[in-house]
């Protein structure tokens, strides 16, 4: 029996690409679009990708559209404050109930995420163009199949610790940089019955999106995040006693 393709929605809120000519054009089918076509390249029939932004009717994010989306991508930048709390209750219950859900770069500080978190997800940050060097601490983690080890970008945003959120269920990349920051790069969680993976490459200002191995490791995660069955909030129930006990 061949595996059901896996149903990706990419959420950008495209606000950079928009009102930035110098963002438009790093990205000129937007940060989504750049991420939906590395997903494709990479796994051809195996993924099924559509993308929604901020300005979409309801971002983008109806309950149709989230009851049909194995996994969700998540980048948000400057805009975290206008996505409305009604989408950010409904992506919390999909993610409950298994969708998976990726986290990119500044979405750290996206309503879902820190909802998700229970915490500040907070951190250090400049950006000064450095080198960021990405090493795997996970080589068994699919996630890192295919990794170069290290991931090098020639010039990143910085981001360093403190991060505050929880300790990670399992710590999949750590990042070295120029000035000396370490940073928690790629960590998953599981909430409910669903996935989570945050990532932080991926600054606005740098074509970081378009490096294979950046898309690779998307892939990967897309793939990672996709529990299959049916979904369903895990609640109390009331059972009754075994039979054979």
């Amino acid at each position: 029996m061949t595996a059901r393709a896996t149903r990706v929605t990419v959420w950008n809120e495209n606000v950079h690409e928009t009102t930035q000519p110098e963002i438009a054009e790093i990205y000129p089918e937007g940060i989504h679009g750049a991420i939906a076509g590395g997903l494709r390249d990479i796994l051809g029939d195996r993924v099924v990708v559509g993308t929604a932004t901020l300005a979409d009717a309801e971002h983008g994010l109806s309950e149709e559209v989230l009851a049909a989306t194995d996994v969700l991508i998540w980048w948000g930048h400057i805009a975290h404050d206008q996505v409305a709390e009604e989408i950010v209750d409904r992506v919390q219950r999909h993610v409950l109930a298994g969708m998976g859900l990726v986290v990119l770069h500044s979405g750290h500080f996206s309503k879902p995420f820190i909802r998700l978190m229970g915490t500040t997800c907070s951190l250090a940050w400049r950006n000064d163009g450095d080198r960021e060097v990405v090493w795997t601490v996970a080589p068994s983690h699919p996630i890192a199949a295919g990794v170069a080890m290290p991931l090098v970008l020639d010039r990143h945003e910085t981001y360093g610790e403190f991060f505050d959120v929880p300790a990670p269920d399992e710590l999949v990349f750590v990042s070295a940089h120029d000035g000396g920051e370490a940073f928690r790069s790629g960590m998953t969680f599981v909430r409910g019955r669903g996935r989570i993976f945050y990532f932080s490459p991926g600054d606005q200002a740098y074509p970081i999106y378009h490096y294979p191995q950046i898309q690779r490791v998307l892939a990967n995660a897309a793939q990672w995040a996709h529990t299959p069955g049916e979904r369903a909030i895990p609640e109390v129930r009331k059972v009754e006693r075994r039979a054979d006990r």
